[in-house]
Formats: C-alpha cells, sequence, structure tokens
C-alpha cells in the first residue's frame, strides 16, 4: 500500500503538467495570430469584367489577395482569418496614378502656392505680390536667394494677363523670382532671375519655345514658354533638390491619403532616378513609384547598366522614356492643325501653338527607342503634335522593319484634342492615350473661347474610346491639376466647367469607365496587368476603401467621396481619423 503511494505521488505530478500543457497549447491555438484578413459587408468591386463585378468577401494573405467570393467559402478556407466588417463601405483595388509628377508635387513644398480657387485663393497679380511677400518674411528668405511659386493661372487671374517682370521686380529687386505657370510648360522671371539664367534682349528664342519680349521692343518681358523655360526649372530642381528627402515622405502620404497605391513621376532626371532608387533600396517606399525617364538622356539611360527598364526594384521602377512633342492648351502652346481663336503671346497671324521637337528630332527618338524595346510615353495635346507621333511611329517601324502593331503599349500622355481619324490610328497600331478630363473643369470653358465648341466639345473622349475598346487612362497631372483620382473620375462622368457647362455631353463616361482609367487600364499601360489593378487571386492586395460606392451614387457627388483607408500589399498606409 505504501508503494502505491509512493506511486500516485509519482504520477500526479505528471499528469497535471500533461494536463496543464494540453489546456496551454488549446488556450494557444484559440489565441493564434490570424495568418489572413476576410473582407466583408460592403461593396467589393473586383474591377475585373467589362460590367460591374461584386464578390461577397475577399482575402489577403501574405500581401497578396488570395479569395474572392461567396463568404462562407471565404470562412470555410481561412478558419485563421481575421474578420473585417466593411460596414457598407466600398473596396475597390488601389487606384494607380496614369500621369503625374511626384517629384513636383514635392518639389511645391517649398513654394509659393500661387493656384486660383479652388486649389488656392489667388485670383489676381496683388494678391501674388502679396503671398510671395508673406513667403519670403515666413521662410526668413535673405536678399540674393532666390524664390520660387508655382500655380498661378492668367485666365483665373483679374487682369486676364500673365504677371511681367516689372510686377515682380517692383517688389522684389533684390530677389531672384521664378513662378511656374499652373500648365508647368511656363513661367514668369524678374530681372535678376533672367540675368542670372543668361536671357537678354540678345537672347534668340530656342527651338521649340519663346521669350515673350515687351511691344516694340526685343527687351524680355520675363514670361519663358516651353524649351526658353528649361534652364529655369532646371535651376529651380537644382536648388530645391537639398531637400529632397526631407519631403519624400510627406509626398508619399498625400498621394496615399487620396487611395493612391502606384505613383508616377511623369519625367525623371537621371540624379532623381539615382535617389528614387536609394529611397526604394532603404526601404523608405510605401507605394509603388514608376519613373519615366528624360527623352534627353536616352542614349544615357539605354547605356546605364544601373537602369532595369520595366522592372520593379524594391517597389520602384522605370519604366520608360518620356518625350514632350508639345505645350500646353491653356497656355497656347499646344500644337493644332488649326489657330487658336484668340491672340496668342509671341504671335502675331495663323498661330497654331508650337512643336517642342522637329519632326526629324522625334523620328530619331521613336527609332532610338523601338531598337530597344523601350516604351515612350509622348506628350501630345494638339491634333497636329499627335499627327507628329503617328509619323514618327510609322517611320521607326519601316526603318527597324517591325510591326506598326507590335504591343509596344506607346501612350499619347493626354491626346486632349485627339481628333476621331487619330483614335483610329491608336487602336490600329496600338497606342494607348492617357487623357485629361479634369481640364473641362478648369479650363473648359477657355477652351471653347480659344479652340471653338467642336474642339473643345472633344476634349479627352473617354467614352469613344471606351466604344473603341481602347485602354485609356485618366490623370491629374499634378501640380497641373490636384491629386485626387476621385475628383478626376468627377470630371469624366460630368464635364462640367467652372461656370456649370457641360464640355461635351457626348463625352461623358459612366463611373464604371472612369474608375477602370485609374485601374486595369493604369495597370495595362505601365505592362503591370498581371501584378495590379483589379481584385483578383494572386495579384497584391493593394485596396482603397471609400465611404460610398462610386457607381451607385449620384454622378454630381462623385468628388464628395472620401477615402477611408488605403492598403499597399495587405498593410494600412493610410486611415481616415
Amino acid at each position: 500500500m505504501r508503494n502505491i503511494t509512493k506511486l500516485l505521488l509519482l504520477i500526479f505530478p505528471i499528469v497535471w503538467l500533461f494536463s496543464c500543457g494540453q489546456s496551454d497549447n488549446k488556450k494557444a491555438d484559440n489565441q493564434k495570430t490570424p495568418d489572413s484578413r476576410l473582407y466583408y459587408n460592403g461593396h467589393i468591386i473586383t474591377m475585373e469584367t467589362e460590367e460591374v463585378e461584386y464578390v461577397e468577401s475577399i482575402v489577403e494573405q501574405n500581401g497578396k489577395i488570395a479569395f474572392t467570393g461567396s463568404l462562407k467559402e471565404a470562412e470555410k478556407l481561412f478558419t485563421n482569418s481575421e474578420k473585417i466588417d466593411l460596414n457598407g463601405k466600398t473596396l475597390l483595388p488601389g487606384f494607380i496614378d496614369p500621369h503625374s509628377h511626384f517629384g513636383m508635387v514635392s518639389n511645391t513644398m517649398g513654394q509659393v502656392n500661387l493656384n486660383p480657387p479652388p486649389v488656392g485663393t489667388i485670383s489676381s497679380i496683388p494678391e501674388i505680390i502679396e503671398a510671395i511677400e508673406k513667403f519670403k518674411n515666413e521662410n526668413e528668405i535673405k536678399d540674393g536667394d532666390w524664390i520660387f511659386g508655382w500655380g498661378y493661372d492668367d485666365n483665373q487671374l483679374k487682369e486676364k494677363r500673365h504677371p511681367n517682370k516689372m510686377d515682380l521686380d517692383a517688389a522684389f529687386p533684390n530677389n531672384p523670382v521664378y513662378l511656374q505657370h499652373t500648365s508647368g510648360h511656363m513661367g514668369v522671371a524678374n530681372s535678376l532671375a533672367l540675368k542670372a539664367m543668361n536671357v537678354s534682349k540678345d537672347t534668340p528664342n530656342p527651338e521649340g519655345g519663346n521669350i515673350d519680349r515687351i511691344p516694340n521692343t526685343n527687351e524680355p518681358n520675363g514670361l519663358v514658354q516651353e524649351t526658353a523655360m528649361y534652364p529655369f526649372v532646371g535651376n529651380m530642381l537644382q536648388i530645391l533638390s537639398s531637400k529632397q528627402e526631407v519631403y519624400f515622405e510627406k509626398t508619399q502620404n498625400y498621394y496615399a491619403e487620396y487611395g493612391i497605391t502606384t505613383a508616377q513621376d511623369g519625367m525623371t532626371d537621371r540624379n532623381t532616378l539615382q535617389f528614387f532608387q536609394k529611397q526604394a533600396d532603404d526601404g523608405k517606399l510605401k507605394i509603388d513609384l514608376i519613373a519615366l525617364a528624360g527623352y534627353s538622356d536616352l542614349d544615357k539611360n539605354l547605356a546605364d547598366s544601373s537602369i532595369h527598364f520595366k522592372k520593379y526594384s524594391n517597389g520602384f521602377k522605370v519604366e520608360g522614356t518620356k518625350v514632350i512633342a508639345d505645350g500646353s492648351p491653356q497656355g497656347k502652346t499646344a500644337y493644332f492643325t488649326k489657330p487658336f481663336l484668340t491672340p496668342t503671346p509671341g504671335c502675331a497671324h495663323d498661330c497654331k501653338g508650337l512643336a517642342s521637337l522637329s519632326q526629324e528630332s522625334l523620328n530619331t527618338i521613336f527609332k532610338t527607342a523601338y531598337y530597344h524595346d523601350n516604351q515612350l510615353f509622348v506628350h501630345c495635346n494638339g491634333d497636329a503634335s499627335i499627327d507628329m507621333l503617328l509619323q514618327a511611329h510609322e517611320y521607326a517601324c519601316k526603318e527597324l522593319q517591325q510591326p506598326l502593331d507590335k504591343d509596344r503599349r506607346t501612350i499619347a500622355i493626354h491626346s486632349q484634342f485627339v481628333r476621331p481619324d487619330q483614335l483610329e490610328m491608336y487602336k490600329k497600331y496600338k497606342i494607348e492615350p492617357s487623357f485629361f478630363t479634369n481640364h473641362a473643369y478648369f479650363w473648359g470653358d477657355v477652351h471653347v473661347e480659344n479652340l471653338g465648341k467642336e474642339r473643345a466639345f472633344f476634349l479627352s473622349p473617354i467614352a469613344t474610346a471606351d466604344k473603341m475598346k481602347l485602354k485609356y487612362t485618366n490623370h491629374s497631372d499634378a501640380t497641373v491639376t490636384p491629386i485626387n483620382p476621385l475628383f478626376t473620375v468627377w470630371t469624366a462622368v460630368n464635364r462640367i466647367s467652372r461656370t456649370g457647362k457641360v464640355i461635351g455631353e457626348n463625352e461623358r463616361a459612366t463611373p464604371y469607365q472612369a474608375l477602370k482609367a485609374i485601374t486595369t487600364n493604369a495597370a495595362y499601360e505601365f505592362f503591370d496587368e498581371d501584378l495590379k489593378g483589379s481584385l483578383k487571386v494572386g495579384k497584391l492586395a493593394d485596396f482603397v476603401l471609400l465611404d460610398k460606392n462610386p457607381i451607385t451614387l449620384n454622378p454630381a457627388e462623385l468628388k464628395e467621396i472620401k477615402v477611408m483607408e488605403t492598403i499597399k500589399a495587405g498593410k494600412t498606409i493610410f486611415k481616415k481619423q
């Protein structure tokens, strides 16, 4: 009996420990960290089909989409998911920025905001001067230092003209000042700035540019357009580059606030390409960033083994090369086959705008790029510049004995005043347009006045392009207009001008067409269609969560939709407080 008692005393602690271990294991199993996230009870729009498609649930696992379909099936397959109730909100693929200038958006953080309402508050030249004076004082800018401003719009100023060097000289005799026009295609410099950039009465107009003059003299009045502004912009970028890293994270956050999970820098110099790659390699990218290298460096970039075109490296890639073929329609430097209907700076008659490059130069760029399978993104607003693009495409294909319809995805950026026959050529040659319907709101009235209704009403024709099955996109061109994809959806669907006029009733897009332009079609234009742009198993879990459903909402209210959360590869990078 004593031996049995001893045995029981030995066994009891072992049994007790074993049972405790089992209890702890069960507790650990019940508290195991979820290995996925299951979203349900909302409007989940896949963007995968020609017509609107909803699914009951979607599961994210390891940064990718693991499931889309019924909630019951999701719960059965993913038993260890964190369940996230959308509470009736709308979940879409993360927005892809088809074309903006990430670097310029960043640089504006070191400049005076001179935008008119609703972006800013400036409506007259005295208000421009007052804003610059305030900026100089607040930032303790010393005499002799440069002052930069951005976003002024002569079309929206009370004076209905550009500020000039006389306006700026009177207020800032001791600082070089350069102000960038909202179009990004021209700017105004004061006398000290003109002197610093070696622009005088003896300076000839550069090819593809204009130095505007004081009437009856050859003296510059301060306005420099297209290629004539390049030295001023280059100088500005060099000076502001010292704060590039400071503004980088802030700029990413700004994009993320608007639901953007992939951003673009629409023309990037070689130094900035290196800067972006370093930020990516250091793990500082919250969103994907796509850069377009500048065409002036095409040969250098193609020979540079450190530049890997079309391939992401830590969230950054150089997709292709940006070419500027003409200017700005609201600035009257876009290149048309028919003249502007109103007076044009630097032009006395038959004013059709400016081609930024000769046909021969454009042909050479196309031939070089096509030979190296380098994707081209060509800025062309006016129909004459689009004719040049098509001619360069045909030339390069003929010279290289390549098919005209090879899958190169050459992108005609803006294509604002494309003609119907040119859209047919896009389709035939597999060239895709990236439209800019924000112009309907910001400058629709100006375009009617400058170009007439026929041209103005066919601005950025998404409805026609969709019928033709083109893979169009639609962009903000920030800093030209605000980086807000939902505002861009609103302009595409409503096409309402500042004064409430409809700029081309027949080209109003449906909300779904407008959403395709910043999701599936945008992914296609960047050769990313297998990676992102729609909610499909295997793609990145890039999501944007909206407070309302743009498909069912009153079209007039689309711009009021709020981004509630932005998710990049399964991780929240913005959440509305």
